[in-house]
């Protein structure tokens, strides 16, 4: 492949493929953190969570059930991270980390012994989701522009990646406009004023540790029974930092933060597209140096970024009630 050989279009479609992952793994450490818990963890519970969807919807031929037992384990190991964090006031740091360590060897030694395959999964054929055909597809498949927007760019993707963009405006909604939103954003500025005030802060915090549950098992579905078609040991692939950083890009806002999804998601496009390509005066860049991209980004950002990013005043301090 030749530089002419590179589509623009190619590189947008693959953006918008690549994204849900960091949508759903940001809003969910957005929950968290907006009500004063670091959640370091997300990459666990996509690990988790991904392994236990595919090897559900491989065990009953279901994609559906496979993401419900994801967002089971997810809430779980959400839930434990909220106690050690929440009830027991333990360092919040250190419960995400060995969530992540505990999660990148067991579904390994899970997989290993439940499928013999060196730690993946089988494949998952039928099983898993499929892409969604809009109606009148083929009958503009061949108009130019409008074709290709219709077809490629809103259509034929997974029902997953429509929710992962229609989550952003609806955590917009429920961060600052509901009372659930006010509290949770209380909690994680002032904890004491929001307990005076006759918000409990620990329900509220274990309320949004909850809610990074569930949406990290997204994410953890989406790479398996829908991107891959499989589990495959580490297939996060930093997926979970990266959330993390874009959460920092946005300043812990919905909309900023789905910004540096797309962000993200754009150079890991760029990164596919380019590997094997003969570029001008550069000629072809070894694949290790491409499969950087993102993560050289990633240290840009936060070294460009963190000074100037106001985390919520509570963040990763544990609440002791007032006597």
């Amino acid at each position: 492949m030749t530089f002419e050989d590179l589509h623009l279009g190619s590189i947008v479609v693959s953006t918008v493929r690549n994204a849900p992952v960091l949508i759903f793994a940001a809003m969910a450490g957005l929950f968290a953190e907006r009500s004063g818990v670091i959640d370091i963890g997300l990459e666990g519970k996509i690990l988790a969570s991904a392994f236990v969807s595919a090897a559900v919807a491989f065990a009953t031929q279901n994609p559906w059930y496979g993401m419900l037992a994801g967002i089971a384990v997810s809430v779980a190991l959400a839930t434990l991270q909220g106690y050690v964090s929440i009830s027991q006031k333990g360092n919040q740091l250190v419960a995400g980390i060995a969530v992540n360590i505990a999660m990148s060897g067991l579904t390994f030694v899970v997989a290993q012994y439940f499928f013999q395959q060196g730690g993946r999964t089988p494949d998952l054929g039928e099983a898993r989701l499929f892409d969604v055909v809009l109606p009148g597809s083929a009958a503009v498949a061949d108009v130019p522009v409008l074709g290709w927007i219709y077809t490629k760019l809103i259509g034929g993707h997974s029902v997953l990646v429509y929710v992962a963009f229609a989550l952003v405006p609806l955590v917009h909604w429920l961060l600052y406009h509901t009372r659930f939103g006010l509290r949770l954003r209380a909690c994680g500025e002032n904890p004491h004023a929001a307990d005076a005030a006759g918000v409990s802060v620990a329900r509220t915090r274990y309320m949004a540790m909850a809610l990074a549950g569930v949406l990290c098992s997204f994410s953890g579905a989406y790479l398996a029974i829908v991107q891959s078609g499989f589990f495959l040991r580490d297939m996060s692939a930093g997926a979970g930092y990266l959330a993390l950083t874009a959460m920092v890009f946005g300043n812990w806002r919905p909309v900023y933060t789905f910004f540096g999804c797309l962000m993200f998601g754009f150079f890991g496009a760029v990164q596919i597209q380019i590997e094997g390509v003969d570029l001008p005066v550069i000629g072809r860049i070894p694949g290790s140096l491409i499969q950087m991209v993102p993560y050289v980004v990633t240290v840009i950002v936060l070294a460009g970024l963190m000074a100037k990013s106001v985390a919520p005043k509570a963040l990763g301090t544990p609440f002791v009630k007032s006597r």
